[in-house]
């Protein structure tokens, strides 16, 4: 009985849950739920933060770029100056390249003497046969620079003519040495001069000439090579205008300037006054003045392309003192000759009503005319 209560109070003894138990705080239900973003107040100011912080941004920016563009556009007028410059100084060492008979013995005349010049059989102006002239180009206030020169390898050696050739216009020199088919001719018969081609070299003697006017016995025949008639002029662009046409060679030339350096008398080569083209020195010239060219002095001005707001180009203050009206080169003192000498005017209204507008660079240089000075002994 006892053992069958202890069996009875087993079976029925509660269990003691051996785990701990977690207590679970009651839920409570806020009526004032956090906000989740931004409120309309807070999303202005950041805008307007925003929005002032932009424009400094743009501000900034535009400034520097308005000084890079200030900065790169003087570089570029530096860049194009110094090239223009060298380009038409390149042509201007070779001008009247071989019309003078240098050191050749027996040859009493050169071209620079003739009074009177034809071209297959035309008549024509002696201008033709300048190294140099400098025409003023009232259209847009500055220059134009027209050089000729030839490209014989031989130096165009004179040869004395012999006689007529069997064939129609050939003729006999002493030496048709330095001649090829299509050679610009030059007959020098004292102080007459006649241009043709050479349309045929035969053996050592030999020249048929296209025209043959003016090729006498005892006159001098001169192959030139090919002959050139280069002019440069500047309306924006330095334009560089041959026997096929016009083209632009350097962006941002806006005006050239150019002067005669010339001497007392044609033997002598000291340059004594620089002179404009104007007057007795504006084409056509006669032979004794011409002559009297020994040197070329000209200015070539570039421009930045970048139009400023106001104006930042004063002009000079006079063009008959040391300085001229326009823009500024040289003065009337600077190459120090003997007897007085303008400034050039370099007036850019012409061209560019806002010409002050704009940043300018002036670029100059003297360039001796060679090929004159070394034949000295034929004037």
């Amino acid at each position: 009985m006892l053992q069958h209560n202890l069996h009875h109070r087993c079976q029925h003894r509660p269990r003691i849950n051996t785990m701990p138990s977690i207590s679970r705080p009651p839920f409570h239900q806020s009526s004032h739920p956090s906000p989740n973003g931004f409120s309309l107040v807070e999303l202005m100011v950041g805008l307007t933060i925003g929005l002032l912080a932009t424009m400094v941004i743009m501000q900034a920016f535009s400034a520097f770029e308005a000084r890079k563009r200030a900065t790169t556009g003087t570089d570029d007028a530096q860049t194009n100056g110094n090239i223009a410059l060298y380009t038409i100084g390149n042509d201007l060492q070779q001008a009247g390249f071989p019309l003078f008979p240098i050191g050749i013995a027996g040859v009493p005349d050169s071209a620079i003497e003739c009074a009177t010049l034809s071209i297959n059989g035309a008549a024509s102006t002696i201008d033709n046969l300048a190294p140099v002239l400098i025409t003023d180009e009232s259209s847009n206030g500055g220059d134009s620079i027209t050089i000729r020169y030839g490209n014989s390898a031989s130096g165009g050696v004179p040869s004395k003519i012999f006689k007529p050739g069997a064939g129609a216009n050939e003729i006999i020199l002493d030496s048709n040495f330095g001649c090829v088919t299509g050679d610009t001719t030059l007959v020098v018969n004292g102080a007459t001069c006649n241009m043709s081609a050479a349309s045929a070299v035969t053996g050592t003697t030999s020249i048929t000439l296209a025209d043959s006017t003016g090729a006498i016995t005892n006159a001098f025949l001169s192959c030139l090579g090919t002959w050139n008639s280069i002019t440069y002029t500047a309306n924006g662009d330095l334009i560089r205008t041959t026997a096929t046409g016009a083209t632009p060679t350097v962006a941002g030339v806006v005006n050239i300037q150019a002067q005669y350096g010339v001497s007392d008398t044609q033997t002598s080569n000291a340059v004594t006054q620089w002179v404009n083209a104007t007057g007795i020195w504006a084409a056509p010239m006669t032979v004794a003045t011409r002559n009297r060219i020994k040197a070329i002095r000209i200015a070539v001005v570039t421009r930045n392309a970048k139009r400023e707001a106001t104006k930042i180009t004063d002009p000079c203050s006079s063009n008959t003192a040391a300085s001229p009206t326009g823009l500024c080169a040289w003065d009337a003192t600077s190459a120090k000759p003997p007897i007085a000498s303008p400034a050039p005017s370099i007036d850019l209204s012409a061209f560019d009503t806002d010409w002050q507008h704009y940043r300018y660079r002036v670029f100059e240089t003297i360039i001796p005319l060679r090929s004159v000075l070394w034949s000295q002994g034929t004037l």
